[in-house]
Order: C-alpha cells, then sequence, then structure tokens
C-alpha cells in the first residue's frame, strides 16, 4: 500500500457511511500512515509532503461533513495536502433505501463538485509538482 500511495500525486480516499461514521477499511488506512509520520527527509518532510488528498463519500445518512472533517485532519496530521473543494459526496435520505447506485443518473451537484474537485486537486498538484514545500 506504501508503494501504491507514494507513486501519485493524488490520492482519493473513498468511503461509505456507516453509523455516520467512515467506513473501517478507510480509517485501517489512516491508521497504517501513521508510520509517514517517523519517515523525513533531509528537510524534516515526511513522505508524502507535496501530494494531495481528496475524499468521496456516499451513504444514506447524514455525516459527510462530520466523516470529512475526521478525514481530512487526518490525513493533515501526516503530511497530505488537503486542496479547497476536497471532498465530493452524496448521501441520500437517512435510513432510506435509495444507493447512489440505485440513482437513474448522477446529481446534478454531484457532478458539478466532482468537476470543481478534479480541476483544483489537478492544478495544485502541478504547482507542488513544479515548487515544493520548502519543508
Amino acid at each position: 500500500m506504501r508503494t501504491k500511495i507514494l507513486a501519485h500525486d493524488i490520492v482519493i480516499f473513498g468511503s461509505p457511511l456507516w453509523l455516520g461514521q467512515l467506513g473501517s477499511v478507510a480509517k485501517r488506512v489512516l491508521e497504517r500512515m501513521d508510520a509517514f509520520l517517523e519517515e523525513t527527509d533531509e528537510e524534516g518532510r515526511i513522505p508524502i509532503y507535496g501530494k494531495l488528498a481528496v475524499a468521496a463519500i456516499v451513504g444514506n445518512e447524514d455525516g459527510a461533513h462530520y466523516v470529512s472533517s475526521q478525514l481530512f485532519q487526518a490525513l493533515n496530521d501526516v503530511g497530505w495536502t488537503i486542496p479547497p473543494i476536497a471532498v465530493c459526496y452524496w448521501g441520500g435520505e437517512a435510513m432510506g433505501s435509495s444507493d447512489f447506485t440505485d440513482l437513474p443518473s448522477t446529481p446534478d451537484m454531484v457532478s458539478k463538485t466532482a468537476g470543481m474537485l478534479a480541476g483544483n486537486a489537478a492544478h495544485l498538484a502541478g504547482l507542488l509538482k513544479h515548487t515544493p514545500y520548502p519543508g
């Protein structure tokens, strides 16, 4: 997993909402990234400095704002850069029976937000590639 993470400039963390919480697989990924804190270069930078993290969250309940706040704080703690408009989510009706995959089409606001997220992340990743953080 470490090799795959370090091979990319932008990582998308996807998770369903489970009982208003980040999914357990995503939590395990975050826990394993704690190891990055022990690795620094000669400037004191963690290996993922200059790499961007964005999130995609789906679920049938409230919680996307709560989950993204926890996710982004944890990612920030280990050195990820979080661009503006870094989360795209869809939350159906709480306790509802519709899943995102059951929708006849992607809601307009989800499409618009996903496009903005992708554009902002690509732009910032390009800037950081050419002008890295000083450390």
